[in-house]
């Protein structure tokens, strides 16, 4: 059992992935994936479909299990105790589901509740301000909502339960360049008040708004580890586009390499 007394002194990674290696039968999906991510910060996994982002984030999750390596969140064993480790997580989806017959307001009074929490009006509305909707959204049907909106009611319930981990999948995927400039400073409003961000996403532009760290991840590796700011938009394209090539090139030439030794040993068996 975790003793919940030693995971909430900042002394430890909000985040730790050490060597993690997950297969699909023989598919690679990770190999040696190490990353850390500590209160505040946020990393961006770059990388197109296929690379690994969902299943990292599956992982850290504890919806899967590691074949090799470590995921820790805030010291616990995302593998060995996932409930432990998921109460310190809030993951936003890349579609929020919310209830479309209640309003904003009342989402995040339910989700709250679910998590164990009382939460009253006044309280749901500064945190549903906090995370950036409009007063006058708050009291309607959250099935009028759009991405955008049902996304900042996602994040207020990650202040309501005080998260230390928030997860995005593709959080900008859908959204028109207003909606995605407004989300990206609100993720990095929640970044301000220590929460640390881990987001999946192939949204170069946003990237450079809202992450202090972006990692390329191509063939199950993080092949380049970036600081955004250093790269204007052409640059950073540039350096995803070569670093996506070379990790390709790479694992192609290693897997027929794989195919050309097994032939070779199939013959001299034969």
């Amino acid at each position: 059992m975790h003793d919940d007394t030693g995971d909430e002194t900042g002394d430890a990674p909000v985040l730790a992935l050490r060597g993690v290696a997950k297969r699909f039968g023989v598919r690679v999906a990770l190999e040696g994936l190490d990353l850390t991510l500590p209160a505040g910060g946020v990393y961006a996994l770059l990388g197109p479909n296929g690379a690994g982002k969902t299943t990292t984030i599956n992982l850290v999750l504890g919806f899967l299990r590691a074949d090799a390596g470590a995921v820790r969140v805030c010291g616990i064993d995302a593998g060995a105790e996932p409930v432990a480790a998921r109460a310190r997580i809030a993951y936003i989806p890349e579609q929020v589901a919310l209830y479309p017959g209640l309003s904003g307001l009342e989402n995040l009074r339910y989700f709250a509740t679910l998590a164990g929490l009382d939460l009253g009006r006044a309280e749901a509305g500064r945190l549903l301000g906090q995370a950036g909707l409009a007063e006058e959204a708050r009291g309607r049907p959250a099935g009028t909502y759009s991405k955008g909106m049902r996304q900042k009611v996602g994040i207020a319930v990650a202040l309501a339960r005080r998260a230390r981990l928030l997860l995005l999948d593709e959080p900008t995927s859908g959204l028109d360049p207003a909606a995605a400039a407004e989300f990206s400073g609100t993720v990095r409003a929640a970044a301000a008040r220590g929460t640390a961000v881990l987001m999946a996403t192939h949204d170069l532009y946003r990237v450079r708004e809202m992450a202090d760290r972006v990692g390329v991840l191509a063939a199950g590796r993080v092949v380049e580890e970036i600081d955004p700011a250093r790269l204007d938009h052409v640059a950073l394209e540039r350096l995803y586009i070569e670093r996506l090539a070379g990790a390709t090139g790479a694992a192609t030439t290693g897997a027929a390499t794989t195919g050309a030794a097994t032939t070779g040993a199939a013959g001299a068996a034969a």
